[in-house]
């Protein structure tokens, strides 16, 4: 495939930029809402799109970011070139998230995943076998899940894609709060304080009103609300606790990470430094931003980083398929 080729020079444009290009994509296929329990209390929703070949096709995964969704448009635009490709398409959305809130108000964190798995175990039961991508917070849960999850995961699962994963979550809390990242810093903490309010009323026996008030940055969110409600003593053992770096040398599946030299918030030097299993592959990219990467490509809105991440699966996939 044709190497990338950015149309907006910076990190910032890059990635303000594959926000605005994509913000109008829809979903055009025939979609089933499909729930998965993961225990009494927790269900998830899954947005899944069965191809027209049948279920014999492979199955491909999607899991958001942070304060994302099915609809996120990195979502929609890497999912419509799968499906084109043949693929069944699960847009998986974390606890919560995007139209699932009235049917689990339970927050969600970086480290769930009995979560993931679950739909995997899902999935597995309806195709031959299936891939993971997921996108930011996304990718840095399907990391954590490949490794410490490995000796349960279903023999269907091929591999996956972790597309700007926040290997240490610390140093991506703290990048966030460089002046120069006010926008995504406001942006997360806003959204994020909002999404506690609705919780909060929803399940008001569970979540403490107004705990929300005061909150200015993303690490004040984890430490007062994230790490509270989760078991963890305060944000930075959050993040030490689910930071997927680690979890890269115990990665069995094939993975391919990708990441941007300017992403605004993950840092290069958090990405390229892991010990890594020989079954981990990574590809720092230049000039693509956090999940921009606005550049000529098959996927809609030119999001270039969706061909790689097809152009992958498509290689693991005939390789597995023979065994």
């Amino acid at each position: 495939m044709q190497s990338f080729r950015p149309f907006f020079s910076g990190s910032h444009l890059q990635t303000v930029g594959g926000q605005l290009t994509r913000s109008f994509l829809k979903w055009p296929f025939v979609t089933t809402d499909s729930l998965v329990s993961v225990n009494n209390d927790i269900r998830l929703l899954l947005r899944t799109s069965w191809h027209p070949k049948g279920n014999n096709q492979p199955a491909l995964i999607l899991l958001h970011g942070l304060e994302g969704s099915d609809a996120s448009p990195y979502v929609v635009s890497t999912g419509i070139l799968a499906y084109r490709h043949g693929w069944n398409v699960i847009r998986m959305n974390m606890r919560g998230c995007g139209d699932s809130l009235q049917l689990c108000p339970h927050l969600y964190n970086a480290g769930l995943t009995a979560d993931l798995r679950a739909v995997c175990d899902w999935v597995s039961r309806r195709t031959p076998f299936f891939a993971i991508c997921g996108f930011s917070l996304g990718a840095g849960l399907t990391l954590l899940t490949l490794a410490e999850e490995k000796h349960s995961l279903p023999k269907e699962l091929l591999g996956a894609v972790a597309i700007c994963p926040p290997l240490d979550m610390s140093l991506s809390a703290n990048a966030l709060e460089l002046k120069q990242n006010w926008i995504y810093s406001t942006r997360f903490t806003r959204s994020l304080c909002s999404s506690y309010r609705k919780r909060q009323k929803l399940s008001p026996g569970h979540y403490q009103l107004d705990k929300e008030i005061g909150i200015q940055t993303l690490r004040e969110f984890d430490n007062t609300i994230t790490a509270y409600y989760s078991n963890y003593q305060n944000a930075e053992h959050y993040y030490q606790s689910v930071s997927a770096g680690p979890a890269l040398r115990n990665i069995s599946h094939p993975t391919l990470v990708l990441a941007s030299n300017n992403d605004p918030f993950i840092p290069t030097s958090t990405v390229s430094h892991w010990q890594r299993a020989n079954s981990v592959s990574i590809e720092i990219i230049e000039g693509g931003g956090h999940v921009g990467f606005v550049g000529a490509s098959q996927a809609p809105r030119n999001f270039w980083i969706a061909d790689r991440a097809l152009d992958f699966l498509q290689s693991i996939k005939p390789v597995l398929t023979t065994t």
